[in-house]
């Protein structure tokens, strides 16, 4: 999963408004992809993609990920973790907290997209640049196991 031209894409973009991802509230994080991007994968086929720079607020206290050739693992203490509220905010950013307390945060970028998130069903929502919010499918819906 990596958004690439949206705007190759026929999405628009959206007003900035906080918005609920109920697709990913419930669902387990599998497994955490580092890289040039970061990507969260949790069960029922759920992704979150990190193009910028995330913050994880978690017991050992705050620590910046920053996608690239040397990013740290700190998500992984994430794994096996349940997403208890995700949402995007006014600015375009994205909240992710899990039971455990902790909270993944992305915020807007001025330059470039710095995060998607995927789910079953076609369903896509990229925080462009300066935080603008394009959205395909509904991520109302959901196919949780």
């Amino acid at each position: 999963m990596l958004p690439v031209m949206v705007t190759e894409m026929g999405a628009g973009p959206r007003p900035r408004q906080a918005r609920s991802l109920v697709l990913l509230v419930g669902q387990r994080l599998e497994y955490v992809r580092l890289g040039h991007a970061v990507v969260l994968s949790f069960s029922g086929g759920r992704q979150v993609l990190i193009e910028t720079v995330a913050c994880l607020d978690g017991p050992g206290g705050r620590v910046d990920v920053e996608p690239g050739e040397n990013p740290t693992d700190a998500l992984a203490t994430l794994l096996g973790d349940v997403v208890q509220a995700a949402r995007t905010t006014g600015t375009g950013e994205l909240r992710i907290t899990f039971r455990s307390g902790s909270e993944v945060r992305v915020r807007a970028d001025d330059d470039v997209e710095s995060w998607a998130v995927a789910g079953p069903e076609g369903f896509l929502i990229v925080c462009l640049a300066r935080g603008e919010l394009a959205i395909w499918g509904d991520g109302e819906s959901s196919d949780r196991r």
